[in-house]
């Protein structure tokens, strides 16, 4: 009989430990997925904005040759990252492809112009630096027109800067729910073996002797979660890859590494303290206490 009071108990103890590292590791989880966007925000707030540029319009008669030269006077300053050229032919293919008809051979003509597409260094891609930058671009008698949208770039600086605060925030709020959510389930795991602490304790073991398995057991427990965590964050991450191949120039392996180390010291960290904390707790209750 007794043989079954044990086996049981094992198996209760095991299941319990078990939902422990589960609810840590969801909990780290989610930790984890707000400090990638938290690492990431400057790289999201940079692609961003270096997909935000403008168009430089050629007058006609420039030859390939001349805008060529222009598109390498561009790619040699400072404030662009890259350019792309489109002849006359290129821009009526565009267009030809957004319209899905054949317009030059309607119209008899190609009234498009060629046009050079730039791509500005985040830093430099806001209306106030485009405008300088616009203000340079007059001196060449090759350009027709520099067209950018001033609302499209204010807003998109706008959005970014709210988003970096909202994310802040989160990651804040997130950050006090986790270390309240595993030091409460790490209590309740101590709780429940509140009566083996007392018995210990009644039979002359010390305090370091007894408080010893406990955290061992708590830090085994804490980094099988953090393991568990980076494990699903490891999948999400490459489901999230196979669908958007630009996010590597988002996360970048240095915010990965960064993430899994901040899971393993609070997996570890938070379990060994307040492992520590709930058994001495105990440890300084007297019998007739533990059953309130």
């Amino acid at each position: 009989m007794s043989s079954k009071k044990e086996t049981a108990t094992r198996k209760r103890l095991r299941s319990s430990s078990l939902s422990a590292i589960i609810s840590i590791a969801l909990m780290l989880f989610m930790v984890g997925i707000v400090g990638i966007l938290v690492l990431s925000a400057r790289s999201l707030s940079a692609f961003v904005k270096e997909n935000i540029g403008f168009s430089i319009y050629i007058e006609d008669g420039t030859s390939d040759t001349e805008a060529n030269y222009l598109r390498k006077v561009l790619d040699a300053s400072h404030y662009v990252k890259s350019t792309q050229y489109y002849s006359k032919s290129d821009a009526a293919q565009l267009m030809e492809q957004d319209l899905g008809t054949d317009f030059v051979e309607y119209l008899g003509y190609n009234p498009l112009s060629a046009f050079i597409d730039v791509r500005l260094h985040a830093q430099y891609a806001n209306n106030d630096s485009i405008a300088k930058i616009e203000q340079w671009l007059e001196q060449f008698a090759q350009i027709k027109e520099v067209d950018y949208q001033k609302s499209l770039v204010s807003l998109v600086n706008e959005n970014v800067n709210r988003i970096s605060l909202v994310v802040l925030g989160v990651a804040a709020l997130m950050l006090f729910l986790a270390l309240v959510l595993i030091n409460n389930t790490v209590r309740l795991l101590v709780y429940s073996k509140r009566f083996i602490i007392n018995t210990m304790k009644l039979v002359g073991a010390n305090w370091s002797f007894i408080r010893r398995p406990f955290v061992v057991r708590g830090m085994l427990h804490g980094l099988y979660a953090a393991l568990l965590a980076m494990l699903l964050l490891t999948a999400l991450l490459y489901a999230i890859s196979t669908e958007i191949a630009d996010i590597t120039q988002i996360v970048s392996p240095l915010h990965i590494g960064a993430v899994y180390a901040l899971l393993l010291l609070l997996g570890i960290g938070i379990n060994l303290i307040s492992t520590s904390l709930s058994v001495n707790k105990y440890l300084r209750l007297n019998s007739g206490d533990l059953y309130y």
